[in-house]
């Protein structure tokens, strides 16, 4: 009895559902949320059901709230019988009678049932197909229960036993009806229609589908809707797979436990969590919650059998101790009866075996050769994979049989839109382990993904770049798992492979992997004997990435001998190529006048050989020469001159970093305000490309033009939008603390460093503090100091000595200039004047 025993009472005397919930739950001392989020509800049911405003809750529900609440014996008896009473409802003279068990609650089935619910009104049979413990018999339950009133006839539903034949079939069918011949049935039903729920049909096929002819032939308004691991095989039947629950996409995990709800995966295991523990999961176990549904693929069977363990292990104790063998998860198998005779344990294994045992020896040969695909892949990759080498067959009817079984996810409308479950993708590999087939697999699809990747990279560069980039962004798992195997068998593939993909590497932040993965496959001497050209191309994409992380000192020696062998073997695409890196590297060393020869004898030859894109791409480099001696009205001239070949050439992305270095020469100008609009532009299609480096410094160069213009509000909120960390309007902070990298961090790195020293130092001299100031500019000219391909350390140097008294700044900005070869701009030589002079007074 709970505290509040003697407020209102229902019908009958009987404490009412919405005060026996709010005293058990003072009883207890837990708030609403904290309710809520104990039984695994949202808040706004259990604040619905103390008010009355929800007066039949799902069992699901009450069993939860039930557990949350720590009730037993008696208490719950009460608690559920209020809650779920036996005859609430009367049902009307009209109500077609329904024989099937209520529904359980679905999570994440919405569109499910309002599909299946449409099919029922088009076809005789729809049979729901999938792996066991998919769900497929408690979609169906759903369903019927939703479409009862469009079967005045009734709904009823058969589960079919092992060994059943067609006369057990027929005679379970007609007594669900009340009838007891196929003739009566017939006169029951009529013209009305009614609904018949055919489970487990695998467990006796060739009956249930003689069965089924029999009825529906018989009874023309009788629906059938189906279940099981396989299709019924009926004429006019419409097959409608199941598929698993959607699951959190890689990279992207719970914000809470509230946005559990948004991937149903999730969202039943953390329900079903409830049930193990009555603690919900913490914030630090979300990452593992979202890893493991991953892992369990969407199942709810395997999700089921995984909470279960909750009892003993938290999470991350799960994720680590089972995540890779889910195929061992073991429970009870579900059925929608009360009492299943056939149930019994079964683990996740033994499910997916059934379903593969009932493919032909051909296709659960193309199974195993599927499992070497690590996410998802296109009809093309898997007639590719399945040939062997051989000739190509047509893959799409083999497939469409996995489908129809439930072992292929079909997602999406790109090409790569196919994918085997992993506990289907587990088990094909076991069985190709047994059948000593592995290694020929892995080679195959190691060959076949570098075939992919040799065609898809020529489009990294040019107008199809963002289709390219996003093909390898889909295939990145097996690109992964291709080089990581053929590097330890087949080093020569691994190399060609790798030698494609420094452009993709770049793009995507990984450039020091992906050198260390490049050298590590050019000093192994099994590649030793490989084309000088493919061995070249390796080299040169060490030294393309190294740029990228202040390393290019280390491999300028290789871009060099890259250079010789594409120049010996007369490849002008490899030879264009190698003297841009050449450039890139160069500058980044202080050796100008060599970079300028490699950029003016890149664009010479492109010219010759029509290549209109590498035209574009030496002029500008040769741009920053002319920024580097102050000729900003030719630097100008050249950028119209990159633009006018991009367009021509259709290269969006070299249009895109055109424009952001005029915005960057705008700012230089001394036009801000031009600049600042320029760059804002510039850096939402730079988000668009998906070029993240070159938009941090786009957007910082905005944050430079803002606080030379004196909007210093504005210019603090870049540095926050770039650099969480950094300074507080209005607030000082020490600039040596909150440089993001030290001084041997990357290029990169190094340079965006340079970049927020530049615009705080601004900031604080516009605001009239000298002293900080001079600090933020001393630490972006030590950031700048070896970043040699800009003139940020001249303009550090220039704000520092504009900031202090100290005459050696002068000094150290006379060496800098030397160095880099940076010519003053007027309004710089102009600061500098007023300086001298001032101190000349």
């Amino acid at each position: 009895m709970t505290p509040d025993h003697d407020r209102a009472r229902g019908p009958g005397g009987r404490t009412g559902l919405s005060d026996l919930l709010r005293g058990h739950r003072l009883a207890v001392g837990l708030t609403q949320a904290e309710l809520a989020g104990r039984a695994g509800v949202g808040v706004r049911t259990v604040r619905d059901l103390e008010r009355g405003r929800a007066t039949r809750p799902q069992r699901t529900t009450v069993d939860l709230l039930a557990d949350a609440l720590g009730l037993s014996g008696d208490e719950r008896r009460e608690f559920v019988d209020t809650a779920r009473p036996a005859a609430s409802r009367v049902p009307a003279a009209d109500d077609p009678p329904v024989a099937l068990p209520q529904p359980v609650p679905l999570l994440g089935r919405e569109r499910d049932v309002a599909e299946v619910s449409g099919l029922l009104d088009a076809y005789p049979v729809v049979s729901l197909v999938g792996l066991a413990g998919v769900g497929k018999t408690a979609l169906a339950v759903t369903v019927a229960h939703a479409v009862a009133a469009r079967h005045p006839a009734g709904v009823a539903g058969v589960l079919v036993g092992e060994g059943s034949d067609t006369a057990d079939v027929l005679a379970a069918s007609a007594s669900m009806f009340g009838v007891n011949r196929l003739a009566d049935l017939s006169c029951r039903i009529g013209d009305r229609r009614a609904l018949l729920l055919v489970d487990a049909v695998d467990r006796a096929p060739d009956a249930v589908a003689e069965a089924l002819r029999v009825l529906t032939s018989a009874v023309p308004a009788l629906r059938v809707l189906v279940t099981g691991r396989r299709p019924a095989g009926l004429p006019g039947e419409l097959v409608r797979p199941v598929a698993p629950l959607d699951v959190p996409p890689a990279g992207v995990e719970p914000a809470d436990r509230a946005d559990l709800g948004r991937w149903p995966a999730a969202a039943l295991f953390a329900a079903r969590f409830a049930h193990a523990r009555r603690e919900p999961p913490t914030p630090a176990e979300l990452p593992a919650l979202a890893a493991l549904v991953r892992r369990l693929g969407g199942l709810p069977l395997a999700i089921e059998l995984m909470a279960a363990r909750g009892r003993i292990l938290d999470v991350t104790e799960l994720l680590d101790r089972y995540g890779d063998r889910v195929l061992d998860l073991t429970g009870v198998r579900p059925g929608w009866e009360p009492a299943d005779p056939s149930a019994g344990t079964v683990t996740l294994r033994d499910a997916v075996a059934t379903s593969y045992h009932l493919l032909a020896t051909a296709d659960r040969a193309a199974l195993r050769r599927l499992s070497a695909f690590r996410n998802r892949w296109s009809v093309e990759l898997a007639e590719e994979l399945l040939a062997d080498g051989g000739r190509r067959w047509d893959a799409a009817p083999m497939l469409d049989r996995l489908r129809e079984l439930g072992l292929l996810s079909v997602r999406g409308t790109g090409p790569f839109r196919f994918r085997l479950l992993d506990a289907v993708r587990d088990f094909a590999a076991e069985q190709a382990d047994a059948e000593g087939e592995t290694a020929r697999i892995r080679m195959r699809h190691a060959a076949v993904i570098a075939g992919l990747v040799n065609r898809t990279a020529p489009g990294l560069v040019g107008a199809q770049m963002s289709g390219a980039v996003h093909v390898l962004d889909e295939a990145t798992s097996d690109i992964t798992a291709a080089l990581a195997y053929a590097a330890e068998h087949a080093p020569e593939t691994a190399l060609l492979l790798a030698a494609s993909l420094p452009r993709w590497w770049r793009l995507r932040g990984r450039d020091v992997s992906g050198r260390r993965r490049l050298r590590r496959l050019l000093a192994d001497p099994r590649t030793a004997g490989a084309r000088p050209t493919l061995r070249a191309w390796a080299m040169l994409g060490a030294a393309r990435l190294a740029a990228e992380h202040g390393a290019g000192a280390e491999e300028l020696p290789a871009a060099r001998a890259a250079l010789a062998v594409f120049a010996e073997a007369g490849d002008v695409t490899g030879e264009l190529s190698a003297r841009s890196v050449l450039c890139a590297l160069l500058l980044g060393l202080g050796a100008h006048d060599e970079a300028r020869e490699q950029a003016e004898a890149a664009l010479a030859s492109a010219t010759r050989h029509h290549r209109v894109r590498e035209m574009a791409v030496a002029q500008a480099h040769l741009t920053w020469h002319d920024v580097r001696e102050g000729r900003l009205a030719g630097a100008r001239r050249r950028l119209a001159t990159v633009d006018r070949l991009a367009a021509q050439c259709g290269d969006q992305r070299l249009r895109v970093l055109a424009r952001a270095d005029q915005a960057e020469l705008t700012r230089l100008e001394g036009r801000y305000a031009e600049a600042v609009e320029q760059g804002r532009r510039v850096a939402a299609a730079l988000a668009e490309l998906g070029d993240p480096g070159r938009r941090r410094r786009t957007v910082g160069a905005v944050g430079l033009a803002l606080a030379h213009a004196g909007r210093t509000d504005e210019a603090l909120t870049t540095v926050a939008e770039l650099w969480p960390s950094g300074a507080v309007p209005g607030r000082r902070r020490p600039p040596a603390v909150e440089m993001l990298d030290p001084p041997g961090a990357g290029g990169n790195a190094r340079t965006e460093d340079a970049l927020r020293g530049l615009i705080e130092g601004h900031v604080a001299l516009h605001r009239g503090d000298r002293e900080l100031a001079a600090e933020w500019f001393a630490a972006a000219a030590d950031a700048a100091e070896g970043v040699a391909d800009r003139r940020d350390l001249v303009e550090a140097l220039v704000g520092l000595a504009v900031s202090t008294a100290d005459p050696r700044v002068l000094d150290r900005l006379d060496a800098a200039r030397q160095v880099t070869g940076v010519s003053l701009l007027p309004q710089e030589e102009e600061l500098l004047f007023s300086l001298t002079a001032r101190r000349r007074r």
